[in-house]
């Protein structure tokens, strides 16, 4: 029987690392954001589709200079743009708890196919009787490739913004009835 699983936004954060004049990292996050799995058996999570949205004004990374910049144009034009969306295309079991996620990753005007691993951190009743899954997510992509193109160059030569971004999630999802 199909179960459907809603994002239990409280207990979830979603990051992002990027290398900054390649000799720092910088962390991000998005504050704002929605996800839905549905499965065909509660049980058995290699039969789910996933759909997640983001919201992109809700960027933060704990510098506001920074943040406006990225919610610009020159990054993701968030008022012309106001979502990111992952729908996924299938899932690959790698072990008992670690799974590959195919997805479509739209960013803006592009739409790109993306894998995930992703981990199952197990299920579990909270005290208030809601059934929980949990899930460590991560993957890696490169900015360019979605149209993120600004870039700088330090007068020794040095690149300000890597092309490369690593994203990290932690995300709880609460069955619904």
């Amino acid at each position: 029987m199909a179960t459907t699983w809603k994002l239990d936004p409280a207990h979830s954060e979603l990051t992002f690392k990027v290398k900054h004049l390649v000799i720092t990292t910088v962390t991000g996050y998005f504050r704002s954001f929605d996800g839905t799995i549905v499965t065909e058996d509660e049980s058995d999570f290699t039969t789910g589709k996933v759909d997640f949205t983001i919201d992109t004004a809700s960027i933060d990374t704990n510098q506001a200079q920074r943040d406006e910049h990225l919610k610009s144009a020159d990054f993701f034009d968030a008022e012309k743009h106001p979502r990111i969306t992952f729908t996924s295309t299938a899932i690959e079991t790698k072990s008992e708890r670690e799974f590959l996620l195919h997805g479509d990753l739209t960013v803006g005007e592009t739409t790109k196919p993306m894998k995930l691993d992703v981990e199952l951190g197990g299920t579990v009743t909270d005290p208030y009787g809601n059934f929980k899954v949990g899930f460590e997510v991560s993957g890696n992509m490169s900015r360019k490739e979605f149209g993120l193109t600004w870039s700088a160059v330090t007068e020794a030569g040095a690149v300000v913004v890597s092309d490369e971004v690593k994203i990290l999630a932690s995300v709880q999802f609460i069955k619904q009835a």
